[in-house]
C-alpha cells in the first residue's frame, strides 16, 4: 500500500491521510476511533493500512470508548492514538480529563478536528481550551507537511512527559493536499503490550487525584520548558512590528505579508500549550505593535495581553478588533487586517461581487430510505407530531418538503429529548436515529425513557451503515475496519433487552408496510422502537455493480402523468424535474429504487425497457 512502502521522497498526501503516516512513522501500535468530519480520512487511512503495517485499529462505537481504548493501550506501554472531531472529544471528555492525571506509559496523541464555519458540524466550538482545562500539551500544524511531522513529534513528547498530547487541527488542514517529504515505514507484526498494575496511579479514586493533580502541574513544568525550546515556535522575518500566529492562520499571514510588501517578524507558534511565554515575551519587547492572527477564539491573544501586562510592555496589541470571532479565516480577511493594522487602510473593503451561484443545499440522495420514513410519518401525523431529530444524513429531514426534525442538540438528543418532551407535552412525539447514531449515544436515554414510562416512537433508521462520514461499519454488521466474522448487534434486539416490549422491524423501502406498522405503534400510546431497515442506496448500487448486474432506470409515462406533483411536492425524490409543463426523471441522478411507483396513485412510473 502506497501510504506504507513509499518512503524518503515527497507524497501527495491530505492533511489527514499525513497523520496517519507520521503515526506509523513513530511506530504507533493500537488506534480507534469514531469518525467524525473532518477527522474521518484519519480514522479510514487508519483501518486501510493496519493490517499491512501490523497495528491494531477498530471503529468504535462513540469517541469516549475510543479515549478509553487508547488509555489501556497506552498504560500497556502502547504507543496509541484516537482522532475525532472537535464535539467528539466532548463526548470523550470525561476519560480524556482523567488521562491528564494519570499520564500515559506508551506515547498517547489525541487528534481533535475543529470545523471553522462549521462545514459539517452543530458549532464551532474551539478546542485549544480543552488543553487549557485538561493541562495537557497541545500541538497545531498548519500543514500537512507540520501535521506528518508534528505527529512524530507528538509521540516523542507524550513519552517524554507521560502525558497525553493533544494536536488541534482545522477543516482546512485536514482536508489540504500538498507535497508531503516523508521517512521511512518500518513494518512489523502486530504484539501484544503487558500492564503492570498500579492502583495508585491507574486508579482515580479521590486519594490518587489528590496526588496527581501535583504531579500533572509538574510535569506542565517540564512541559513549558520544552515549549519554550521548541523548534515549532520559530520567528521570522524583521521589523518593529508583530504578528503571532499559529495553525492554517499563519500561512494566509506568510501570503498577506508578501502582497502587501509590510515589513513584520512573525512569531509562529506550533507547540501553543503551554504559551512559551519567554520567548513571546521577548518578542513583545522587540516590537511596537503587534497584531494576534487566530482563528475562532482569543485564546493566544488573551494570553499576550497577559505577559504584556505582567511584564509592564508598551506593546500595543491588537487581534479580535481587526479580526472576527467566528468562521473561518481566508487570505483577504487576513490581508484587510493586516493593512489596517499597518496603517493603510481605514476600513475594511467591501468584497466584489462574482458570480451569483443558484444556492445548493444538501439533500438526502435519490432513493435513499430515510425519504419513505419522513414520507410516512408526515403523512400520517400531517406535520403536527414533535419530530426530535439526530445527527446523521438523516438530519436533512429538516427540509422540505418532510419538514421532520423540530429539536436537535447532539449526537443521542433525539432519544434524550424525546424523553423530555413526552413529559413535558402531551403532544405525538416520533423520533428519528440512525443505526450509528443508535450505538453511540441513543441507548442510555432509551433505558431512561423505558424506566420512566415515557410515551414516543423512536423510529431507527437502519441503513447498516455509517452513511454521513464515508460508510464506516457499525455493530449491526458482522465485520468492522479489519476483521470479519464479528457477532451482529442489532438496534431491534438492543431495544428489546433494555426493556421495550412495543419493537417492530420493517422494510424501509415497502411504504404500505411502514404506514401500517408505523400507526399500529403510535396508536398503542406507549414507547415503541421501529427499526426502518433499508441499506444505503449508494452501497448497494455498489454491489449490485460489482456483481455486474444493471440497475434499474424509470421513466414517466405522461400519457397516465396528470401533473399532480406528489413525487417532487411530497415525495421530494431530486431525480424528479419539471421541464414545459412535465414531470420527467433525470437519469443521471435516479439511483433506482424504484420507491416512486408506490407512490404514484396513477402508475405513470414505468422501468424503462
Amino acid at each position: 500500500m502506497k501510504l506504507i512502502e513509499e518512503k524518503n521522497k515527497g507524497m501527495i498526501l491530505l492533511g489527514n491521510e499525513a497523520v496517519v503516516r507520521g503515526a506509523m512513522e513513530a511506530g504507533i501500535d493500537f488506534a480507534a476511533a469514531y469518525p467524525g468530519t473532518p477527522s474521518s480520512e484519519i480514522a479510514d487511512a487508519l483501518a486501510m493500512v493496519a493490517k499491512d503495517y501490523g497495528m491494531y485499529y477498530e471503529y468504535t462505537v462513540n469517541e469516549k470508548v475510543a479515549m478509553e481504548m487508547v488509555a489501556a493501550a497506552s498504560a500497556s506501554n502502547l504507543k496509541a492514538l484516537t482522532c475525532m472531531k472537535h464535539v467528539g472529544l466532548n463526548v470523550a471528555s470525561d476519560a480524556f480529563m482523567s488521562i491528564a492525571y494519570t499520564g500515559v506509559r506508551g506515547g498517547l496523541v489525541i487528534v481533535s478536528a475543529d470545523d471553522p464555519s462549521m462545514h459539517s458540524s452543530q458549532n464551532e466550538q474551539d478546542n485549544r481550551y480543552y488543553s487549557l482545562l485538561a493541562n495537557v500539551p497541545m500541538l497545531e500544524p498548519s500543514s500537512p507537511q507540520e501535521c506528518y511531522e508534528m505527529t512524530k513529534k507528538a509521540f516523542s513528547l507524550s513519552e517524554t512527559l507521560e502525558m497525553p498530547v493533544l494536536m488541534r487541527t482545522t477543516t482546512r488542514v485536514n482536508h489540504t493536499s500538498s507535497d508531503v517529504l516523508v521517512g521511512e515505514v518500518k513494518k512489523r507484526e502486530e504484539h501484544k503490550g503487558h500492564f503492570e498494575k498500579d492502583p495508585k496511579r491507574f486508579v482515580i479514586v479521590p486519594a490518587v487525584a489528590y496526588r496527581e493533580h501535583k504531579e500533572l502541574l509538574a510535569r506542565m513544568e517540564r512541559a513549558k520548558e520544552m515549549s519554550e525550546s521548541s523548534e515549532l515556535n520559530f520567528v521570522e522575518g524583521s521589523g518593529d512590528t508583530g504578528i503571532i500566529t499559529s495553525g492554517v492562520s499563519y500561512l494566509y499571514v506568510k501570503e498577506a505579508v508578501e502582497n502587501t510588501g509590510i515589513k513584520a517578524r512573525i512569531l509562529k507558534l506550533g507547540f501553543t500549550h503551554p504559551l512559551p511565554e519567554k520567548k513571546c515575551t521577548e518578542f513583545l519587547k522587540g516590537c511596537k505593535k503587534v497584531l494576534v492572527v487566530e482563528e475562532l477564539e482569543p485564546f493566544l491573544e488573551t494570553q499576550i495581553l497577559a505577559l504584556k501586562a505582567k511584564n509592564d510592555l508598551k506593546t500595543e496589541i491588537h487581534g479580535k478588533d481587526l479580526l472576527p470571532r467566528c468562521y473561518e479565516f481566508d487570505l483577504l480577511l487576513v490581508e484587510d487586517a493586516i493593512k489596517r493594522f499597518a496603517g493603510l487602510m481605514e476600513t475594511e473593503r467591501k468584497r466584489e461581487e462574482g458570480i451569483t451561484v443558484p444556492p445548493r443545499p444538501p439533500v438526502l440522495c435519490p432513493g435513499c430510505p430515510h425519504r419513505n420514513a419522513y414520507y410516512v410519518a408526515k403523512q400520517l401525523t400531517r406535520g403536527k407530531a414533535i419530530f426530535p431529530n439526530d445527527i446523521g444524513c438523516y438530519t436533512l429531514g429538516l427540509n422540505d418538503p418532510y419538514n421532520a426534525a423540530d429539536f436537535l442538540l447532539c449526537m443521542g438528543s433525539s432519544v434524550g429529548s424525546a424523553c423530555g418532551f413526552s413529559k413535558s407535552t402531551d403532544q405525538a412525539i416520533i423520533s428519528f436515529i440512525g443505526d450509528s447514531t443508535f450505538y453511540h449515544g441513543g441507548i442510555p436515554a432509551l433505558i431512561d425513557g423505558i424506566h420512566n414510562n415515557a410515551n414516543f416512537l423512536l423510529v431507527v433508521l437502519d441503513n447498516r451503515t455509517t452513511a454521513m462520514t464515508g460508510h464506516q461499519p457499525t455493530p449491526g454488521l458482522p465485520y468492522n475496519a479489519v476483521a470479519d466474522g464479528l457477532p451482529i448487534i442489532l438496534p431491534e434486539d438492543v431495544a428489546k433487552g433494555c426493556g421495550v416490549k412495543n419493537v417492530e422491524v420493517v422494510d424501509g423501502n415497502d411504504l404500505r408496510a411502514l404506514r401500517s406498522r408505523m400507526k399500529e405503534m403510535l396508536d398503542k400510546k406507549e414507547l415503541g422502537v421501529l427499526v426502518v431497515r433499508a441499506p444505503c442506496i449508494l452501497l448497494e448500487n455498489r454491489e449490485i455493480r460489482r456483481k455486474g448486474a444493471e440497475i434499474n432506470s424509470y421513466e414517466i409515462d405522461q400519457n397516465l402523468c396528470n401533473q399532480c406533483g406528489i413525487c417532487i411536492e411530497n415525495f421530494g425524490c431530486p431525480a424528479f424535474y419539471k421541464e414545459e409543463g412535465k414531470i420527467w426523471i433525470a437519469d443521471d441522478l435516479c439511483n433506482g429504487c424504484g420507491v416512486c411507483l408506490q407512490v404514484c396513485g396513477r402508475n405513470a412510473i414505468k422501468v424503462r425497457e
